[in-house]
């Protein structure tokens, strides 16, 4: 059995990141049922409190930056996209962050390890350590190593939620709504590509390819709003061939 805390420098080595102080990603990786359970007297929650405030503002200074010619408001709904759970899941998911991270047994038990939450907040807990270890440039090269192409695909128009904009309009002319699937993946485990189908009655209406599984489903389902021939079968009850 390994000893807790071990993996770390295997994620060290796949992530390519150095740290001077090794207890401060050590630090990052520990959940609070680690801490209670083995009386550490630390946890990763006030990392996680400044990796929040340096990710949002790498992400809204980039922002700023870059789209000199967007509004606030749409400066600000972009940011809320990037930097919301569900997109920090995605990132710990390429990084495998579930695997090295040190947990209670109990919450180990329960599914800590795939948890959305827990893993999306050792991603700021991630992002805090690095502030503190190597400074800004640092922590700016760590976010935008992962969340850039975020940043574009969301700027360009993917902060709309497609998925819940089908589901309505499925909702006001079908009993049953669609559902999604996850059809292929291929990449390295670091950079992986999903292809995600959107069904209703059990057939295929679209497809979509992201980097994560809700962008790729996010795509699956703008596939058949944009689709004039697949939206009126799906609206007027009719297959689609």
């Amino acid at each position: 059995m390994k000893e807790p805390g071990s993996g770390i420098a295997e994620f060290l080595k796949a992530s390519g990141l150095e740290f001077c102080d090794y207890q401060l990603i050590r630090m990052a990786f520990t959940h609070p049922s680690f801490a209670q359970e083995k009386n550490v007297p630390y946890s990763n929650q006030r990392l996680e409190f400044l990796g929040d405030a340096v990710l949002n503002f790498v992400v809204g200074e980039y922002l700023y930056r870059t789209f000199p010619a967007k509004a606030e408001g749409e400066l600000t709904r972009i940011r809320a996209r990037v930097v919301c759970e569900t997109s920090l899941h995605d990132v710990a998911a390429r990084l495998n962050l579930g695997e090295y991270l040190l947990l209670g047994k109990g919450e180990d038990l329960s599914g800590g390890r795939k948890r959305k939450s827990i893993l999306a907040d050792t991603v700021e807990a991630v992002i805090g350590a690095l502030y503190l270890d190597q400074g800004y440039p640092a922590a700016r090269d760590f976010v935008l190593r992962q969340l850039e192409a975020t940043v574009q695909e969301v700027a360009a128009g993917d902060y709309q939620d497609y998925k819940s904009r089908l589901q309505e309009l499925v909702q006001a002319h079908n009993k049953e709504n669609v559902s999604y699937s996850i059809l292929e993946e291929s990449g390295p485990a670091h950079a992986r590509i999903f292809m995600a189908g959107v069904f209703l009655h059990q057939q295929l209406l679209s497809t979509g390819t992201g980097r994560s599984k809700k962008e790729a489903e996010q795509k699956a389902a703008a596939g058949v709003l944009q689709d004039e021939d697949i939206l009126k079968s799906v609206l007027t009850g009719h297959e689609t061939r």
